[in-house]
């Protein structure tokens, strides 16, 4: 048995006694869990981060200007806004024909509630009194779902978990607030994996989550129900909560545009807390330009969209170490293929050593376990029976790590974010995949690269979680078909802040990938 295996096995029922935790008879299955994270735990272990780094103290970055105003021949949400904004009495006609649709495509399991037609007709009406009275509302009239992780007025707040369904919620989260502002109606609010806690979307009390583009293979957690149903066609835009990369990965696996703003950019209230330091809001949407006009609103600043100017002069990371190593050959390919468009286009590729990165997982696993074991022990202690067996296990085995392991997590993701700072400072994005795989069968548990098995959540969230321990900007793209027939995605990384370069070298990235070599 490893060292630090038989460690916890001696201490954990301990542990649990003098926290009072009162389901002992978890013993084996703790363990369990504890033995799949071994290499996290292990790595973790023989980390020493420098004291003088101090804590990494999560706080929102300063967003530099960019992208444009939205032109009059715009396409996609902006152009539906356009028409409702010209037609005001048509305003509820795109939101009746997504909900229509996603009433006909339940087979997904994208939605846990939908809004009453009713509902959508009176909230296009009130949009067009506010469209008379001067409001500009720049997504008038966009069908837009909404995570279940947020309060969305007049809908029950579940956070894809069980127990007594609800009371619906008397006010909307900041963001959602915003949108609806603007003018956009919510369609429904999107199925997820429990409490976000998950990257399968594998729901024990809502169902699990299709991938639209294939049968059988997992969308992508948690945000698989958002993905899902701008995957679909049902809406254009929705929104999703990201804590390991629970935008980009679902986004990733149905083949849509997922972007991760800057910390904090995009404000977190009204959301159910995962990971306090983690958590991200942002958008999934069918296109970069969708996504861009709906986190400008989303953040609070003036609608825009992006800039697709070409890349002449551009700086890209490409990670010497880390990232591509290892990788499907199937996800090599496209990305390197899509580095070669970038190229170019004009773009310098400038390999570079991200010393440290490897460290990611391992931060990230004592980091989230310990403030989501926290945030939710008083259901724990309680109510466990309300939680599906996966999620249930590991809030419990937060109890077991020290908080000297926490606070030296925190030394450490100082160091990473410095790390990256200096990095970043001889360059103007990082390129990456999103997954190291193509997206996987419903139900795995590991995924076989390079001749070799390894657990499906370390192949999964190894190339996003850096981003979220660090607070950047992070956005993945379809950039081509793997050779399972499903997405396979290219991630852009940028400083903190950078948030609209980092969506503007995604949109050119994108006409790049839409043209014929």
């Amino acid at each position: 048995m490893d060292d630090l295996l038989e460690r916890f096995e001696s201490a954990v029922d301990g542990i649990a006694r003098l926290g009072r935790f009162p389901h002992t008879d978890r013993h084996r299955a703790w363990l369990d869990r504890l033995r799949l994270n071994l290499p996290e735990l292990n790595a973790f272990e023989g980390l020493q981060p420098e004291p003088e780094l101090g804590y990494l103290s999560p706080s929102p970055a300063g967003i530099a200007a960019g992208g444009t105003p939205v032109a009059g021949d715009a396409t996609g949400i902006a152009a539906v806004a356009r028409d409702c904004r010209t037609a005001p009495g048509r305003t509820a006609a795109p939101a009746q024909a997504a909900l229509a649709e996603a009433l006909r495509r339940n087979d997904l399991n994208a939605f846990i509630t939908l809004a009453d037609p009713a509902t959508l007709d009176t909230a296009a009406a009130t949009a067009a009194q506010h469209l008379r009275a001067g409001a500009s509302l720049p997504l008038m009239g966009v069908p837009i779902a909404v995570k279940d992780l947020m309060l969305v007025a007049g809908f029950p707040q579940t956070n894809g978990s069980g127990g007594p369904r609800p009371a619906p919620a008397a006010h909307d989260a900041l963001a959602v607030a915003r949108l609806r502002e603007a003018g956009a109606l919510v369609v429904g609010t999107t199925n997820l994996h429990e409490l976000a806690y998950g990257i399968t979307s594998e729901n024990p009390h809502h169902g699990w989550v299709a991938n639209p583009r294939r049968a059988g293979y997992t969308p992508g957690g948690s945000s698989g129900g958002s993905a899902a149903a701008v995957a679909a066609g049902i809406v254009p835009i929705a929104i999703g909560t990201d804590t390991a990369g629970s935008i980009r990965l679902p986004a990733s696996c149905c083949g849509v545009v997922g972007f991760k703003p800057s910390f904090d950019a995009v404000p977190r209230d009204g959301a159910q807390t995962l990971g306090a330091s983690l958590d991200h809001i942002g958008p999934i949407a069918a296109s970069v330009a969708d996504a861009a006009l709906m986190y400008s609103v989303m953040a609070g600043q003036p609608a825009r969209t992006t800039r697709r100017a070409p890349l002449a002069g551009l700086r890209v990371g490409v990670p010497n170490n880390y990232f591509f190593d290892p990788l499907a050959d199937d996800v090599a390919r496209a990305v390197h293929a899509a580095l070669a468009r970038m190229r170019d286009d004009g773009a310098t590729l400038v390999p570079i050593d991200l010393r440290g990165v490897e460290h990611s997982a391992a931060l990230q696993f004592v980091t989230l376990c310990s403030e989501a074991t926290e945030l939710h022990w008083q259901r724990l202690v309680e109510r466990p029976g309300t939680l599906g067996a996966d999620v249930r296990v590991r809030l419990e085995i937060g109890q077991f790590f020290p908080a000297t392991w926490y606070v030296r997590a925190q030394r450490g993701r100082a160091a990473l974010a410095a790390m990256f700072a200096v990095a970043m400072r001889e360059l103007d994005v990082l390129v990456t995949p999103t997954l190291r795989i193509e997206p996987p069968r419903s139900g795995a548990g590991s995924a076989r690269i390079g001749g070799r098995d390894i657990p499906l959540h370390t192949a999964v969230t190894a190339l996003t979680m850096p981003f979220n321990l660090t607070g950047m900007p992070a956005l993945t793209l379809p950039c081509g078909i793997g050779d399972n027939g499903l997405p396979i995605g290219v991630q852009i990384a940028g400083r903190r802040g950078d948030d609209w370069r980092v969506l503007n070298v995604a949109a050119r990235l994108e006409d790049l990938l839409a043209t014929t070599p």
